[in-house]
């Protein structure tokens, strides 16, 4: 079955100093099922991967070779995102439009969200929303 899968756990892929959980769970999923992402997801990668080389955290090349290991995986870009239902999450858990997007669009496929973000997993939670790599 798809999921959703934010910036932060693809990011987390992305540097070997970095482990977590939640995105080993996703990282065994997408093996195998697809991955649904906002269009936003697209600049938030590639956001985080020229940062990392500001930073000296990696250099072109690395960025290079991250991009097409990530283009290997089932990765759907949606499109349609429910304007008035973004609206609504970002108020009612006081996130960013940035942020809920990833949540709607778990809520609109009604599958499961791979997110390492704290504050997205609780309001994820809250709309009765399955989270990768907790137990259902």
């Amino acid at each position: 079955m798809a999921f959703v899968l934010d910036a932060s756990v693809t990011a987390c892929w992305a540097f070997r100093d970095e482990n977590h959980p939640r995105a080993t769970s996703a990282f065994s999923r997408i093996q195998t099922e697809e991955a649904i992402v906002p269009s936003l997801w697209w600049f938030e990668i590639r956001n985080t991967m020229i940062t990392a080389e500001r930073r000296k955290r990696m250099g072109e090349s690395d960025t290079a070779s991250f991009l097409r290991y990530l283009s290997q995986f089932p990765v759907r870009t949606d499109l349609t995102p429910d304007g008035v239902q973004v609206l609504r999450l970002a108020r009612a858990h006081q996130l960013s439009v940035y942020d809920v997007s990833y949540l709607e669009l778990a809520l609109r496929e009604g599958v499961a969200l791979a997110t390492l973000d704290a504050k997205l997993a609780v309001a994820a939670r809250a709309e009765g929303v399955t989270l990768i790599g907790e137990p259902s």
